[in-house]
This record gives structure tokens, C-alpha cells and sequence, in this order.
């Protein structure tokens, strides 16, 4: 066992030594191979070192023709670019004049503005590839210019390449000096720039301001005015295109002219369509001398073409300038150009609305300043609104000047209209017959006129905005009912004292007890049952113009009528005795005498125009002298004298026929109604004065009174 174990061992360590003689073989041989190996790279690298001497120099000259070929590179790219734009605004213009070609057929308008905007879009290209002409040009004659300075310096190339390279250079520096600018501002661009402004003028003309003048009956009943837009969205769509193309090619400036010039002739043409041939006198001295009712109706015209001015025509030129030219240089331009369309017509309105305030002040011009007043309150936030910004302030400006000068004219005016009834400035004298003056009845209706609703409330808003100016704007103000109140208070007490100062020019007695019962129960009647006595109180005026017209009726019975009855009474002494013929006598002729004189004057110098007064007079006169004259009569019937003296009924037949004769049915409303002039004594003044039917003096239109100027 032992003996197999030891064989084995054997033969291993045999083989393990064959092994590594044959190892050992190999790196004899391997180290044989590496000697030959680096004789080999020795002979190798002294034949290297010998080649590239010798293509050195060959090396040198390829780099050197790189680097030229790098630089002649960078210098034609620029020149073969600016070829390509060249060549593209060729083709452009090309195309701009085949559409050019397709926009006079006015026929179908919308196939127009399509063209127009194919035409715009072909002029943006063109001028861009112009731009890029003037962009890329001078960096390419530079680079050119460069090159051919290199070449000729440094002989790189052969003469005839050089000479190429000159000969273009002086055509781009050609190009550059006369056909660019030619391009851009005396070729077809320029002549396409000229067509657009007049393509854009036309259309600017076009777009009209529609029915303007059915405009003007809803103004006057305050409805909604419809505003209209100007130009559809394909008009708009090439308007505003236009005016960028004309604003990126310099000519901004004859844009917004054009745009201006042509919008405020049309804006101007809208409202001339309205005849405002009144707007052609605007001075006061002018006005003056203008018939009141022509200026009246002027004035209305005025308020109602303002409103139609602002509200339409205004409103749509702003809507069409921002849509138009919103734009352009960031927005700020479109408002100013709308400023500049509407400022010279909104001078014209001004001018005249300055000159009415300024023109004399009249008291029927009153009513006419209100309503301008009015009209300018209900304008203010509109107004505003359209002409809000700095481009519209001096305009915003004008309008509260005029305002101003309306606040000032309209105070003035009322307060002027007080002084001239005090001062009597009408300069007639007091009616001769006793009847209400002109003076009279023009202030009640004017003062009823002024308190109806369309013009109390615009006469507080003017008396407190000039209490609040005079005061100061921490000042408390009275109310707007105190403050008209006071204001017509004071008229009615000039009015008051102008009625006083007249009755002292009468040199009959009874003259001016009738002029005032007449004139206080004008007042009364007139201003009862009224937005007048509303305000003024209908109590107060009860109190005041109805007393005093029975105050004066008593004294009108006592100096007219009570003298005569007391002609026939009896002598205190001969009340138990029978009155003498010749006593009897004397007293029937004294009265017939007196009566009928008092008749004759009756007739001839006194009137009561009222007819309900007149029928209460002459109650009241029949009531005091019949039944003194029946008396007397029945008292003295045995006298013979007696029987050849008129009837009772003659006497009040007579009384009746200086009074007016009633018909019985005519008279049937006074007998149901309770007489302030019942009796012959003055208790008989204190009942109350009965309703009766006002006559037709409310004033439907307030027009200057041309007998006579207060």
C-alpha cells in the first residue's frame, strides 16, 4: 500500500519538473523576441523622426489654408444671407403688387377689407425684410472689406480671387448707399405706406354717426340713447392694423393727423346735421340782441344737442379711437387724439352756454339757466367718465366753469328779479282802472312756475351751492325747501312794497282800495291750491293776501258806498216826526246824485276783472245800499216824492249792471258758498273766503312780456 502511494508521488514531481524546463525555454526564447523587438522601434522611430521633418512644413500650410478658408467663410455668409433677404423682398413686392391689384373693386366691400389686411400683412413682411436688408448690410460690407484687406495684405490668395472679392464689395457698398434707402423710402413700400393713409382716410370716412337727428325726441324725453358702433369688426380689424403698420414705419404722426382731422369732421358733420345755426352767435352783446323767444328756443336746442353730443356721438368716437389706436405706443395716444376730436366742438357748445350767462339778466332767462343747469348736473358722472385722464382735464375743466358761471347767473338773476319789482323799475304807473298790473301777474306766475318740481328742486341746488361758495364748505346750509322758501319769500315782500308804492300814486279815493283788493286777491287766488302755496304754506297766504284783500274790499265799501247810504238817514231829532218835502227832497237828490256819479265812475274808471270777486262785491254793495234805500223808501211812503223815486229793484238792477250781470243759474254756485262781504260792517270781513275756479294762469311757457320791462 504504502509502495503505490510512493510511485505516485514519484511521477508527480517528475512532471512538475519537466514543467519547468519548458518555462524556463520559453522565457530564453521571449527575451530573444524583446531584443529584436526594440532593435525594430529604434529603426522605426529614427524613420519617424526623419518623415516628419519632412512633412512639416506641408503641415504649416494646410492650417494656414483652414484659417483662410474659416475667414472667407464668416465674410460671405453675411453677403450670401443678405442675398436670401434680397431675394425674399423681391418676391414680396412681387406679391404686393398682384394684390395691390385686386383692391380698386369697390363692389363687394367685405372681399375688400379682406384684401386690404392680405395687403397690410404683405407690407409688414416687406418692410421687415427691408429692416433686415438694412440690418444685415453693413456688417457684411464690413466683413467683406476685412477680408479683401487681408488677402490684399497677406497674399494668401491668387490676384483674381482678391479682384472677385473687391468687385463685390464695391456692389454691396453700392447697394447700401443708394438701393436701401431707395427700398424703404422711394419704392413700392413708400407708394404701398402713401395707398394705406389714403385706404385709411377712406375708411375712417365711411364709418358715420346713424340717425342722429331721431335722436334728439329721445333726449327731450329722457330715454336711453342708443349708441352705436361706429365700423364692424373686419372695418376696426383693418383700421387698427393699418394704423401699427403706419406707426412701425415712421409715420405715426400722419396717422393720428389723418385719424383726427377725419373723425372730428364726421363727429362735426353728426351734429351740423341738427341745424345749430344758433352756435354761431356767442358773444352777450350778440345774445342781447336776439328776440327772447329765439333765444329760448336756442337755449332748448342747445340743452338738448349738448346731451346728444356727449351721450351719442362722443361716446362712439371714444369707443372707436381705443379701438383703433389703443395700441399704439402703449395706450397712452388714443386718448389724447379722442380729446382732440371733441375739443374743439365741446369749445363751440361752451362758447354759447358761456355767453347766455354772461348776456344781460333778464327774469325770463331764469327758467332757461335751470334748465342748462339741470341739464349739466344730469351730464357731471357721464361727462367725466368720457373725458376722464389727463388728455381730458382742461375739458372737464370748462364744463365746471360753466357750471359756475350757471350758479352765478341763476342767483343772480332771481336776485335781480327781487330788486327790480322793489325798485319799481318797470316804470309805469299803477293801473288806471284799478286793475291788477302786468308786474303782478308776471311775478305769480313766474314764482308758481318756479315752484313746480322741473325747477325748485334745480333752484335749491343753485341757491345752496352759492350759499356754500359765499359761507364756506364747513358752513351748514339751510334746507332746500327754507332755502327757496326765503328766497320767494323775499320777492313776494318786494312785490308787496311795489303794490304799496303804487296805491300812493292813485289821486282818487277808492282807486286804490280797489287796485289793492284786486291785486291781493289775484295773489291769493292764484297762488292757492299750488306747489307755491305748498311750499309757501297755505295758511300763510290765507293769512296774508286774502286778509288783506278784505281788509281793502271793506275800505273800497267804505269809501265808495257808505257815504252814500248815510245820505239817507234820518235826523236824530226828526226820528219820531215826519221828514219835510223839502228834507226828503234834498236827501233823494243828494243820493241819486252821488250814485250816480258813484255808477258813472263805476263804469268808466274802476274795474274788477275776477268775476267771483265782482259777484261777491256786488252782493255785498246790494246788501248795503238796497235795503238803506228800501228803508228810507218805506219810511217816507206817504210822501208824494217817494212814489216818482226808483224802485228798490231798479237800484240793485243797476248795481248789477256795474258789477256784470250774472244768470240765475250762473249764480247758483255763489249762493251755496259763504261771502266774505255779506253785511254793510266790517264783522262781516271775518269769513272765510270761498273756493272758487282759478283761471288758466299757470304758465305753460314763460315768455318775456313785451308791453313792458321790469
Amino acid at each position: 500500500m504504502e509502495s503505490k502511494e510512493d510511485d505516485l508521488m514519484f511521477l508527480n514531481l517528475q512532471s512538475s519538473c519537466s514543467n519547468l524546463r519548458n518555462l524556463l525555454q520559453t522565457s530564453t526564447n521571449f527575451e530573444t523576441s524583446l531584443s529584436k523587438m526594440d532593435s525594430t522601434f529604434d529603426q522605426l522611430q529614427a524613420t519617424l523622426t526623419t518623415t516628419s521633418r519632412t512633412i512639416a512644413p506641408l503641415q504649416s500650410l494646410a492650417m494656414a489654408t483652414k484659417a483662410l478658408e474659416a475667414r472667407i467663410n464668416r465674410a460671405v455668409s453675411p453677403a450670401l444671407s443678405l442675398l436670401e433677404s434680397f431675394k425674399l423682398a423681391e418676391s414680396l413686392q412681387e406679391k404686393l403688387v398682384k394684390i395691390s391689384s385686386k383692391l380698386p373693386s369697390k363692389n363687394n366691400p367685405s372681399k375688400r377689407l379682406k384684401n386690404l389686411i392680405k395687403y397690410v400683412d404683405c407690407v409688414d413682411q416687406l418692410n421687415n425684410a427691408i429692416d433686415s436688408i438694412t440690418r444685415e448690410c453693413e456688417p457684411a460690407i464690413q466683413k467683406l472689406q476685412e477680408v479683401v484687406e487681408f488677402l490684399s495684405r497677406t497674399k494668401a490668395t491668387d490676384q483674381y480671387r482678391t479682384r472677385r472679392l473687391k468687385d463685390t464689395l464695391v456692389t454691396l457698398k453700392a447697394l447700401y448707399e443708394t438701393e436701401v434707402d431707395a427700398m424703404r423710402y422711394e419704392g413700392l413700400l413708400d407708394e404701398a405706406l402713401l395707398s394705406l393713409q389714403d385706404e385709411y382716410e377712406s375708411i375712417l370716412q365711411q364709418l358715420k354717426h346713424k340717425s342722429i337727428g331721431d335722436q334728439t325726441q329721445q333726449v327731450d324725453e329722457e330715454a336711453e340713447v342708443e349708441v352705436s358702433d361706429l365700423g364692424s369688426e373686419l372695418e376696426i380689424e383693418v383700421l387698427k392694423r393699418i394704423a401699427e403698420t403706419l406707426a412701425r414705419n415712421d409715420c405715426l404722426d400722419i396717422c393720428i393727423d389723418i385719424f383726427v382731422k377725419v373723425r372730428y369732421t364726421r363727429a362735426a358733420k353728426a351734429l351740423m346735421r341738427l341745424n345749430p345755426d344758433y352756435l354761431k352767435t356767442y358773444t352777450p352783446e350778440e345774445i342781447d340782441d336776439i328776440e327772447w323767444e329765439t333765444l329760448e328756443t336756442a337755449i332748448s336746442l342747445w340743452i338738448q344737442h349738448f346731451e346728444l353730443a356727449v351721450r351719442t356721438v362722443f361716446v362712439s368716437e371714444k369707443k372707436l379711437c381705443n379701438q383703433v389706436l389703443a395700441e399704439l405706443m402703449d395706450g397712452i395716444i388714443w386718448a389724447e387724439c379722442f380729446v382732440k376730436i371733441a375739443d374743439k366742438i365741446m369749445a363751440v357748445f361752451f362758447r354759447f352756454g358761456e355767453g347766455v350767462t354772461r348776456s344781460s339778466k333778464e327774469p325770463q332767462k331764469l327758467f332757461k339757466l335751470l334748465d342748462m343747469f339741470d341739464s349739466l348736473e344730469k351730464l357731471k358722472s357721464e361727462f367725466a367718465e368720457i373725458f376722464q385722464g389727463e388728455a381730458g382735464a382742461d375739458i372737464c375743466l370748462r364744463f365746471r366753469e360753466l357750471e359756475k358761471l350757471l350758479v352765478h347767473a341763476s342767483s343772480k338773476v332771481f336776485c335781480e328779479f327781487g330788486l327790480h319789482i322793489e325798485g319799481n323799475q318797470d316804470g309805469l304807473p299803477p293801473p288806471q282802472d284799478g286793475s291788477v298790473p302786468k308786474l303782478v301777474r308776471y311775478a305769480i306766475n313766474y314764482l308758481k312756475y318756479l315752484s313746480t318740481d322741473n325747477y325748485s328742486k334745480s333752484m335749491a341746488k343753485v341757491l345752496r351751492t352759492e350759499q356754500i361758495w359765499k359761507a364756506g364748505i364747513l358752513s351748514k346750509p339751510e334746507s332746500d325747501e327754507n332755502l327757496v322758501k326765503d328766497a320767494m319769500l323775499n320777492v313776494m315782500e318786494a312785490l308787496e312794497r311795489n303794490i304799496d308804492f303804487k296805491k300812493l300814486r292813485y289821486k282818487d279815493k277808492v282807486l286804490p282800495h280797489i287796485f289793492s283788493m284786486n291785486t291781493y286777491w289775484y295773489i291769493y287766488m292764484r297762488s292757492r291750491n299750488s306747489e307755491m302755496a305748498t311750499l309757501l304754506g297755505e295758511q300763510f297766504l290765507k293769512k296774508k293776501y286774502k286778509t288783506r284783500a278784505e281788509e281793502s274790499a271793506y275800505m273800497y265799501q267804505r269809501q265808495a258806498w257808505i257815504p252814500i247810504v248815510r245820505l239817507l238817514e234820518e235826523e236824530p231829532e226828526q226820528h219820531n216826526n215826519e221828514v219835510s218835502e223839502a228834507l226828503i227832497k234834498g236827501k233823494i237828490e243828494a243820493f241819486m246824485k252821488a250814485f250816480n256819479e258813484n255808477l258813472q265812475r263805476h263804469r268808466s274808471a274802476y274795474n274788477i276783472p275776477e268775476a267771483d270777486l265782482r259777484e261777491q262785491i256786488r252782493e255785498a254793495t246790494v246788501n248795503l245800499v238796497v235795503p238803506a234805500y228800501s228803508s228810507f223808501i218805506n219810511s217816507n211812503a206817504s210822501s208824494s216824492l217817494v212814489k216818482s223815486c226808483l224802485p228798490p229793484h231798479s237800484i240793485e238792477e243797476l248795481l248789477g249792471k256795474i258789477y256784470g250781470v250774472i244768470d240765475q243759474k250762473d249764480n247758483s254756485k255763489f249762493t251755496s258758498r259763504r261771502r266774505f262781504l255779506k253785511g254793510q260792517s266790517a264783522s262781516a270781513l271775518d269769513t272765510d273766503t270761498p273756493a272758487s275756479a282759478e283761471g288758466s294762469s299757470d304758465m305753460k311757457g314763460f315768455r318775456r312780456m313785451k308791453s313792458d320791462k321790469m
